[in-house]
């Protein structure tokens, strides 16, 4: 008999599981709604809570430098890759950051891309992405990450140069995220800065003679690291719910999201907004940035220690 009522008792929690995952598919606003009403999340989450974050760095032993990240189940793994090129004619002094996929896409292309810091969503990583080129949301993610390091000076330009109009360091930096559960922008920097932080380049020397620079075998040196940013998302849900750290459901049914960016002494860097909704409250950007601060006082203040 308790074997009959044990099995019953699974048939129906599986009964009870289908019909949530049916309602949730169907109508996913209301599905969310009647969690936010219970002030607790789909995930189990309250509105305020992060989910947790961890950072390995050398995890690809091909690169110079190499940081593989996961927040929730969001994972991120950045590549930084170094060459020497000559530098720009009208900035002698600065090498480049840029990113191997871009460069290819230019040439396979023909058309001009930006160096800039790149950032992958491939078909694997999610079934809302399909194969092809780059999507809307990868190019613009690539971008705002962008913006953040140039910023911010994460790395300064000047610091790769070789020799004065005749050698730099170019760093291509690509990231792709092999699992995707929302707030991939948080999860890229994190990774991208603490690949950055992670490289190591061969020690160049410039031959005026031969006019080609020579780089060690054994001596490596890292990279001169200027501010550390982290970036902590949130997103309005019907003009009224603060949601920090949003997944890839909760995502698609958001007014807008902001996205605060802080550096590694708790300075304020940047506040973006992705979107076109409206912020109900004036006080909602003063609550991310006061939310922000708190998360890397209490959980992020060191996150880049072991890189």
């Amino acid at each position: 008999m308790a074997a009959v009522a044990a099995s019953s008792s699974a048939r129906s929690a599986e009964q009870d599981a289908l019909k949530a995952l049916t309602f949730q598919r169907l109508h996913p606003k209301t599905y969310l709604e009647r969690f936010l009403a219970e002030n607790v999340r789909p995930d189990g989450r309250d509105l305020d809570e992060w989910r947790d974050v961890s950072v390995n760095v050398g995890s690809i032993s091909t690169a110079d430098g190499s940081a593989l990240v996961r927040l929730g189940s969001t994972t991120v793994v950045c590549g930084v890759k170094a060459e020497i090129a000559e530098p720009e004619l009208d900035r002698p002094l600065h090498g480049f950051l840029g990113a191997l996929s871009r460069v290819w896409l230019a040439w396979a292309t023909s058309e001009p891309n930006p160096p800039v810091p790149n950032l992958d969503l491939p078909a694997i990583c999610s079934p809302k992405f399909k194969p092809g080129p780059p999507t809307d949301e990868a190019q613009v993610l690539s971008d705002r990450l962008n913006d953040v390091l140039a910023s911010s000076g994460v790395v300064s330009t000047q610091s790769l140069c070789i020799e004065p109009g005749k050698a730099v360091w170019v760093l291509y930096v690509d990231a792709t995220c092999i699992n995707y559960d929302g707030n991939a922008f948080d999860a890229a920097l994190l990774a991208m800065v603490a690949a950055l932080k992670n490289t190591t380049l061969p020690k160049p020397t410039y031959h005026e003679e031969t006019k080609r620079t020579v780089c060690s075998r054994k001596v490596r040196e890292p990279l001169q690291m200027g501010r550390l940013p982290t970036a902590y998302s949130f997103g309005v849900f019907d003009g009224t719910h603060l949601l920090a750290d949003p997944t890839s459901f909760e995502e698609p049914l958001l007014d807008t999201t902001v996205s605060v960016v802080i550096d590694e002494s708790g300075g304020l860097t940047s506040v973006m907004q992705l979107g076109l909704g409206v912020i109900g409250a004036d006080d909602v950007l003063n609550k991310c940035i006061d939310a922000a601060t708190t998360c890397w006082r209490m959980t992020r203040k060191d996150i880049y220690a072991a890189s």
